[in-house]
């Protein structure tokens, strides 16, 4: 068994959809970056990465290559999760916790998780989900962010 964990920050912008796990969040700013920005997902493509001792997600989507400008982070999401599974290695459980402010994402977080977890062909109850708030302190607190944590458990499916 292995473990990995990601992290991923993105300033909020008007003018960007604001994506998290593959789910459109309604919302007056979203997520600025080179992809669709979707920090949630990055984090869990490191996560996983990292538990394979496969580097990170930056690495094998740099932002300097125009070919991933406005890629969807469920495609990258895609290809780590068949990396996942080339190795010899199956999803245990994930873990993930949004900080964001604003806007309220409860509403979102069974989309969020089934969307995760339709990628990562698993159950949704192998996927949680949680969401904190910034309590109004730093660039989480005042919303000019959303930063992204993970966690996964893989285990071998084929011996080493």
């Amino acid at each position: 068994m292995r473990v990995g964990q990601g992290y991923d920050i993105h300033p909020l912008r008007e003018g960007r959809p604001l994506i998290l796990g593959g789910v459109a969040i309604p919302h007056s700013q979203g997520l600025d970056g080179h992809s669709d920005a979707d920090a949630l997902t990055h984090a869990v493509c490191d996560a996983i990465l990292g538990a394979m001792g496969e580097g990170d997600l930056g690495t094998r989507y740099p932002s300097s290559n125009p070919e991933y400008k406005n890629l969807s982070s469920l495609v990258m999401l895609r290809s780590v999760a068949q990396t996942l599974g080339d190795k010899g290695f199956c999803l245990v459980n994930l873990d993930t916790v949004i900080l964001a402010q604003a806007p309220k994402l409860a509403p979102y977080m069974v989309s969020i998780q089934e969307s995760l977890a339709g990628v990562l062909q698993v159950s949704p109850s192998q996927v949680n989900v949680k969401v904190k708030s910034g309590e109004g302190i730093g660039m989480i607190g005042r919303a000019e962010g959303i930063a992204t944590m993970a966690i996964c458990l893989i285990e071998s499916i084929t011996p080493l």
